[in-house]
């Protein structure tokens, strides 16, 4: 019975220390966490919240260059008439919110120069910067850390009209959309005009040209071609670091499980000698109780080898 409840013990440790060390090596990504960011500041800009108004919402130095504004809808009104010109997104009718609630709030973000800080591409060039369309809850304007919603265009798909799109060369490969998802997973897709993106669902979007076609510019006389950075070095590093640290917390924690076993062992075994030594005492013979002067003695109840006289001249 004891090893048993060891072995369960072992096995709950062993499954906790598993989802622990799957969740520290799945952390959130910095595009997650900026989500979250911006939406806590996004509610903030509701002070005396109406609906269809847009509010911008004013943002801590650490994160200057980044703009972010909500409007607080109704999910049918939404479904029925759509928002049109929401910055450079365009939602047309038939928008549904899923799961459904009354009322939305659409968060809107411009990353600027910080595009490619949370949405790196390795191979291509940003020549807009990242929107973003988060949808929430309206439910409580004062709430953090809310779950995402998903909006789903039936009919049309939502358009996005970038104002400022850098030029490429002449002879360069044609420009397209890249489209991430809410785990950052990136798409890519034909523009729909010279400026213009699509997309059904809430995300971020821009575009962007493959690198490696890009026709590079005729440099000035004389000039000297600068070093070519090594990308990725800084987040080599880290992720080696990551590593050597989930190690160690992880050899950490087998020590511990192999104490634990080792103690579950040797308590297994004394359980087991004294359950022999109860059973052994358990089957001994009973011995009758005598008066023997004033005190109890057992007494056996008869004699088990007959005696037998050792002399020859015995009749």
């Amino acid at each position: 019975m004891g090893f048993l409840i060891c072995a369960c013990l072992l096995q709950l440790l062993l499954s906790a220390t598993a989802s622990g060390v799957a969740a520290q090596s799945q952390p959130l990504s910095p595009a997650r966490i900026l989500d979250a960011t911006l939406q806590d500041y996004a509610y903030r800009a509701f002070v005396r919240p109406r609906t269809g108004i847009v509010y911008n919402a004013t943002l801590p130095a650490n994160l200057t260059g980044i703009a972010v504004s909500a409007v607080r809808l109704r999910s049918g009104s939404l479904r029925r008439k759509g928002f049109a010109d929401y910055f450079e997104f365009r939602l047309p009718t038939g928008v549904v919110v899923q799961p459904h609630i009354e009322r939305v709030v659409l968060v809107y973000h411009n990353l600027g120069s910080s595009s490619d800080n949370y949405y790196p591409l390795p191979g291509y060039t940003y020549l807009a910067p990242v929107l973003g369309l988060l949808a929430y809850d309206a439910a409580n304007l004062s709430a953090v850390g809310l779950q995402d919603l998903n909006i789903v265009a039936s009919g049309s798909p939502i358009s996005v009209t970038f104002s400022n799109v850098r030029a490429v060369l002449s002879g360069s490969a044609p420009p397209r959309c890249v489209v991430f998802d809410l785990n950052g997973m990136p798409q890519f897709r034909d523009l729909e005009a010279t400026n213009v993106c699509s997309t059904f669902r809430q995300g971020h979007i821009s575009i962007v040209v493959n690198s490696s076609e890009i026709a590079p510019a005729p440099a000035p006389p004389g000039a000297i071609a600068p070093p070519i950075p090594t990308p990725g070095g800084q987040k080599k590093g880290n992720s080696k670091a990551w590593k050597i640290a989930v190690s160690m917390v992880g050899a950490a924690v087998a020590l511990g499980l192999l104490a634990v076993l080792l103690l579950c062992l040797v308590r297994y075994k004394r359980d087991k000698k004294l359950e022999v030594m109860e059973r052994n005492a358990e089957v001994g013979e009973t011995l009758r109780m005598a008066q023997v002067g004033r005190t109890q003695a057992p007494v056996a109840l008869g004699t088990r080898t007959q005696p037998v006289i050792e002399n020859d001249y015995a009749a």
